[in-house]
């Protein structure tokens, strides 16, 4: 099986940004890919700007090593490489000044869908925003993109959902979230709800617990500033493991359209009770032997910002009454490794003697780095000689199941398709946001008033001792990370 490729109308994306890392390492190489497979039509065009001071063939070649550097080679890709950059142009504009914005409205067409990607610091949204509106190069048929962070808190996040409302409907506006790009968490969802296997045992009645982690084994280095005044709270919990809580704990929408989808997903934010200190374990790494820690990254010897967060979360809903959700994320772990595991309940009674105790089934599925699912089974031991149950996992990677094609696939691809396709089931919804950081900020709200110290950890582990306590206490265990 090959993933098919549904062609999208012309539009012209401008691409604010464009000079920086995120664009050069996902969002252009990501633009290309779609085109090298034929999603993006011959007149699409991109648009870069920035401040920097260059002409449409520098970004060219500028765009070219990006693409050369973070895209792997493919026999045409010299052809389809030159091709690509001709539907390339550049306009230095200056966000702060009227510089640029007159040059980049007679750059724009008015026949086609207009898309604005904002790859800036989120300082910059409401000043964009606001000149778009005031050049008239905000149409109708417009879309503005903006990554996170939305906010530090629930009043900064209001401030800039207030900002670009005042310039753009709130179906207009694409709060991305590359998390929800990834086939396996698209899937989550077709699993869920087009299988009559799990839906009906998808409630607390059959789930003992879920645990939901995103685990990464490199370190802060290089992004220190930012990371000091964000965490793991801020960065991750807030926004990527919500994302995930919510997609898998939300009740069936009605029918699967952008707004019914994220009615559901807010409804889930809005029933996770509040965290109790004790159900939540921070920690920051160490220096190692031969390296730096966490302090030496960010150069504050006195950091108490954490690293890694592990946390028990409730859902006081009907369906989840009494079966927690654990949320764990970190810097410098064991392995890189996202997954989803659903814990089912064990077996209330086994008819088999001598085997002991029958674990549950788990149904795990897997985001990064090897995207697929698995469901651990209990089988027989194959062979006579009297009765042998053993473990056995049922394992289906994507990349095998479905073709080369997806393995290539990056999240970034298929949600700047979706904004041009205007669909917006995959991105946050304002409330949405800001539903999450209602719940949030009273957690750092108390981390800030009682001086809390986030417990040091070794490079290298599943996180400090204080996490393991945290499964211990309720007889239960962290999947190993790294398998």
């Amino acid at each position: 099986m090959v993933s098919r490729v549904i062609p999208v109308d012309p539009f012209d994306l401008v691409l604010f940004g464009a000079t920086g890392d995120l664009a050069k390492r996902k969002i252009l190489p990501g633009l290309f890919h779609r085109f090298e497979v034929g999603q993006m039509p011959s007149e699409a065009r991109i648009i870069g700007s920035a401040r920097t001071e260059m002409d449409a063939e520098t970004f060219r070649q500028v765009t070219k090593d990006a693409i050369e550097q973070f895209t792997p080679d493919s026999p045409n890709r010299a052809k389809t490489l030159a091709q690509f950059l001709e539907r390339l142009d550049y306009v230095t504009v200056d966000v702060s000044s009227d510089q640029g914005w007159q040059t980049l409205a007679d750059a724009l067409r008015p026949d086609v869908v207009r898309a604005f990607y904002l790859s800036v610091g989120p300082s910059l949204f409401a000043d964009i925003a606001g000149r778009l509106h005031d050049c008239g190069l905000a149409t109708p048929d417009s879309r503005i993109v903006v990554e996170k962070p939305f906010g530090r808190d629930l009043s900064s996040a209001r401030a800039l959902n207030e900002g670009l409302r005042a310039c753009f409907e709130e179906h207009q506006i694409y709060r991305i979230d590359h998390y929800l790009g990834k086939e396996t968490v698209q899937n989550l969802m077709a699993l869920r709800f087009a299988n009559s296997l799990f839906e009906p045992l998808w409630n607390a009645t059959h789930v003992d617990h879920v645990q939901i982690t995103v685990a990464e084994s490199i370190g802060i280095d290089g992004r220190g500033a930012y990371y000091d005044q964000s965490g793991a709270m801020r960065d991750m919990v807030q926004n990527h493991l919500v994302q995930l809580l919510c997609l898998t704990a939300m009740e069936p929408p009605s029918k699967f359209t952008p707004n019914a989808v994220r009615d559901e997903k807010v409804k889930v934010i809005e029933a996770l009770d509040p965290v109790e200190p004790g159900d939540i374990a921070r920690g920051q790494y160490r220096a190692d032997a031969g390296g730096d820690g966490y302090r030496d990254h960010v150069g504050n010897p006195s950091s108490n910002t954490e690293s890694f967060i592990a946390m028990k979360v409730s859902v006081a809903n009907w369906r989840w009454s009494g079966t927690p959700f654990y949320l764990r994320t970190g810097k410098r772990l064991r392995a890189r490794e996202s997954e989803i595991a659903v814990v089912f309940r064990d077996p209330p009674h086994t008819i088999f003697p001598n085997v002991g105790r029958l674990r549950g089934n788990v149904l795990v599925i897997r985001l990064q780095p090897d995207e697929g699912i698995t469901l651990r089974t209990t089988i027989k031991d194959p062979g006579p000689g009297g009765l042998r149950l053993s473990e056995v996992s049922l394992d289906m990677s994507f990349a095998d199941a479905l073709g080369a094609d997806v393995r290539q696939q990056d999240a970034y691809e298929r949600l700047v398709m979706d904004v041009i396709r205007g669909d917006q089931t995959l991105f946050m919804r304002g409330d949405e946001v800001e539903a999450a950081w209602a719940w949030v900020d009273p957690i750092i709200r108390n981390w800030e008033e009682t001086g809390d110290q986030p417990a040091a950890y070794d490079p290298g582990t599943s996180g400090p001792e204080e996490a393991l306590m945290l499964m211990h206490r309720d007889g239960r265990r962290w999947r190993h990370i790294g398998g």
